[in-house]
């Protein structure tokens, strides 16, 4: 295949790779429209919110291995027609039940999207140096969309209703599908591994039950059943363990977790996930609610942790040749720490509240940037080159898995906070908000401001667990660093990995 084709390639690529990120931050945005237009309940909205991408984290390496067998190219058309027909399912759905079943069908077609364009970037680039470049491109795509998606999704809700951003969607995969077959190279490999649906079902059960449990167990009075769904969950995640160490070829090689920088970089991925995740769900809330912005002004006030992952990752590189990998990821998890600090100090008004809101998240994401940028390189040359696939699945997984944990963990904390401010007078802020325009002007302002209050409380404590889960991560990849020194390499820790 000729560069240039394969450059022309790559940019059909990234195109599934902006529609995920967008796909789940827009969602943010129009989480207040859309359930309140759809009569949501507070769980309802995690659940709308991140069945996506539990699913994803789910099936991710079920639909790596299924590429291998059927060809990866031919999975991601398939993946790609899905997608928009849901996405077209989605923008008109009628119920909250609907809307999450369409994203749960959503996050089947999403997985089929990451493992196939990262395998097909392996295929098409075999030069060291420009496949390094190409998955650096790729993975900075995903960064620009988590920046896109807000202010499109902004843009999109001050002119039309909700169900405007998830048909975004629909013309891009349609360009997918067309320019697909003609720039894309068909692999598959004969030799891949038998696809173990046991294997695949028990890794579903096991996620879905323990996020079905934690969810629950803070809105049941009686937790029976919430922890009936943990212990289920942490039986089966047994389960599914054993297996993968005893199959030849398993569905999830934990084999790869006896390298400890390996474990420690996917470790970093997955929490350092759900502090992202959990801070940008509240945020964008406050920023709509609490400080009473427009969608499109919240859009562009929350395009700084987009942009900020996006410039911390193009930088990572030079970082890189500087230090050791591990001291650039390290350091730069002590800045989002910081960074996330200064979401305590926010209130619920005055001049000082959106600087520090903005400064705040600019800076926790920018930090982010070494992590994702270096991490990934770092999981991938951690291994040998025909075990990068695998490495590479479990990266992704990792990604996945802790943005969704996020929504779900640090979303149900904040809901309890919020709550219990409120005592129990009132289920969300979007609840609220609704509320007061129906009661008579003096109870609607008291009731707004006793929510604003509340929603603020449950903020703060969400910037102070994201601080001690960046700070705790940076020691634990310190403490975790491979003994050697990095150099400068095309693919980040690849190099490193083999000098």
């Amino acid at each position: 295949m000729r560069v240039n084709r394969a450059w022309l390639g790559l940019v059909v690529l990234v195109l599934p790779a902006l529609l995920v990120a967008i796909d789940t931050t827009a969602l943010l945005l129009a989480l207040p429209q859309l359930s309140a237009d759809l009569g949501a309940t507070n769980i309802e909205q995690l659940w709308i919110s991140d069945s996506y991408g539990f699913i994803v984290a789910g099936l991710v390496i079920t639909m790596g291995t299924l590429g291998d067998r059927i060809g990866r190219r031919r999975l991601l058309m398939i993946g790609g027609a899905a997608f928009a027909v849901l996405s077209v399912v989605a923008a008109f759905a009628v119920s909250p039940l609907m809307l999450i079943v369409a994203r749960v069908l959503l996050g089947v077609a999403g997985a089929t999207l990451a493992p196939s364009t990262l395998a097909l970037i392996t295929n098409m680039f075999h030069d060291r140096r420009q496949r390094g470049q190409a998955i650096a491109i790729w993975a900075t795509s995903q960064f620009a969309g988590g920046a896109l998606g807000p202010v499109l999704a902004g843009f999109l809700l001050q002119y039309f209703w909700w169900g405007s951003v998830f048909l975004v969607a629909v013309p891009a995969m349609a360009l997918l599908l067309f320019a697909g077959p003609i720039l894309l190279p068909e692999f598959r490999d004969d030799q891949a591994g038998r696809l173990d649906l046991v294997s695949v079902g028990l890794s579903l059960v096991a996620v879905l039950s323990m996020v079905y449990g934690i969810k629950q167990l803070t809105v049941e009075s009686v937790p029976v059943v919430p922890g009936v769904a943990l212990v289920v969950g942490a039986v089966v995640g047994f389960l599914f363990v054993r297996r993968q160490l005893q199959l030849e070829t398993p569905l999830l090689d934990l084999r790869l977790l006896r390298n400890r920088p390996f474990t420690a970089v996917l470790i970093g991925l997955v929490f350092a996930g759900i502090a992202m995740a959990g801070t940008g769900l509240l945020v964008t809330q406050y920023l709509q609610s609490v400080l009473g912005y427009s969608p499109v002004a919240s859009a562009l006030l929350f395009a700084p942790m987009g942009l900020g992952s996006a410039v911390g990752t193009m930088a990572a590189p030079v970082l890189a040749r500087r230090m050791k990998q591990t001291t650039a990821i390290a350091g730069g998890l002590v800045g989002s720490a910081l960074g996330s600090l200064l979401l305590v100090g926010v209130s619920v008004g005055g001049a000082s509240a959106l600087p520090l809101v903005m400064i705040g998240i600019a800076v926790l994401a920018l930090g982010t940037g070494p992590l994702f940028a270096l991490g990934t390189g770092l999981i991938v040359g951690s291994v040998p080159p025909e075990r990068a696939g695998s490495a590479a699945s479990m990266s992704e997984t990792g990604n996945y898995f802790g943005g969704s944990l996020g929504f779900a963990l640090l979303g149900v904390t904040a809901a309890v906070i919020y709550r219990s401010r409120m005592d129990g007078t009132s289920d969300s802020l979007a609840g609220a908000v609704a509320a007061s325009r129906r009661l008579p002007a003096g109870q609607g302002a008291e009731l707004l401001h006793s929510a604003r209050e509340a929603f603020t409380t449950a903020l703060h404590v969400t910037g102070g667990v994201a601080a001690v889960l960046f700070a705790g991560l940076a020691v634990l990849i310190l403490a975790m660093r491979p003994a050697t020194r990095t150099t400068p390499a095309a693919t980040p820790g690849y190099e490193a990995a083999h000098s």
